[in-house]
């Protein structure tokens, strides 16, 4: 698994033209509220793109956990699935809980993990969501995304709330 460090973003507005959202920072949304929607869904879309750029989305079930850095979100899949072809040829993806009406796209890379006891907290997180699921080592691939970029459009307040975090590199 990859360690974690502290990594603060800068966070701003994401450029949006043609729909009125004012350039000054004020209103900007709290990193909590990413966390909240990311903790609280129970379905998620993965994207992802193959060896030919071709793009996929499917839903997966996950957990974000906060492990002391900017957190990341963990997920399994088949091994032989199409998600963990395309991921093993290009790690970078896109994450997005199942409600629209906040619209919430986080942006990284994912890294397999096969082992460690950092594992533990998320295994007993994955567990408690869902009762099963979580893969043994050697089984289905464990796949861990860090924020790179994550972007938020909250549909009750589109104009004012908007808000881009863009994490440094790990």
């Amino acid at each position: 698994m990859p360690s974690p460090s502290v990594r603060p973003p800068s966070v701003d507005r994401p450029w949006m033209p043609g729909y009125g959202v004012p350039a000054d920072t004020t209103g900007l949304l709290p990193w909590s509220w990413v966390v909240e929607r990311l903790t609280a869904s129970r379905n998620y879309w993965i994207g992802t793109v193959d060896a030919s750029g071709a793009p996929h989305a499917a839903v997966v079930w996950g957990v974000w956990h906060d492990d002391g850095s900017s957190g990341a979100f963990f997920f399994s899949t088949g091994g032989a699935s199409r998600k963990a072809r395309n991921l093993r040829a290009e790690p970078r993806c896109t994450v997005a809980p199942e409600t629209t009406a906040d619209a919430l796209v986080v942006s990284g890379r994912a890294t397999a993990v096969t082992s460690g006891a950092e594992l533990d907290p998320v295994r007993d997180a994955y567990v408690a969501k869902y009762g099963e699921g979580f893969p043994e080592p050697g089984a289905d691939p464990l796949f861990c995304v860090r924020p790179e970029l994550v972007l938020a459009t909250p549909e009750a307040d589109f104009t004012n709330r908007p808000t881009r975090w863009r994490f440094p590199p790990a």
